[in-house]
């Protein structure tokens, strides 16, 4: 049986001020992008709330907790995060998670 991988899960909650919903989509989307490419990412997703207008969720799958604290601090991390700021009514809430169960299906 192949070795199962540490995953780490990393989310990040983002509500814009009104009438920012647009540009704060258009960063996050050019991060989720940029993001796929770094090679300790399993998956990464930008999600809109069905029930809370113009909330944005991130939630990234990362091979271990070590990678996922890693890129908090990288150069992807930092373009969002400036790209973001004049956007968000308040401070994103960022969460790290062990996982307990998270397999992906397909």
């Amino acid at each position: 049986m192949p070795e199962e991988s540490e995953l780490a899960v990393l989310t990040a909650r983002f509500d814009p001020i009104p009438g920012s919903e647009e540009p704060l989509m258009a960063a996050l989307a050019r991060y989720v992008v940029v993001t796929r490419q770094t090679p300790a990412v399993v998956n990464i997703d930008l999600l809109a709330s069905a029930t809370v207008p113009g909330r944005l969720l991130l939630i990234e799958k990362w091979e271990s907790a070590a990678a996922a604290r890693a890129h908090l601090d990288s150069a992807e991390m930092t373009e969002m995060a400036a790209g973001a700021v004049a956007h968000v009514s308040a401070r994103p809430e960022v969460d790290l998670y062990d996982t307990i169960s998270a397999h992906d299906l397909r």
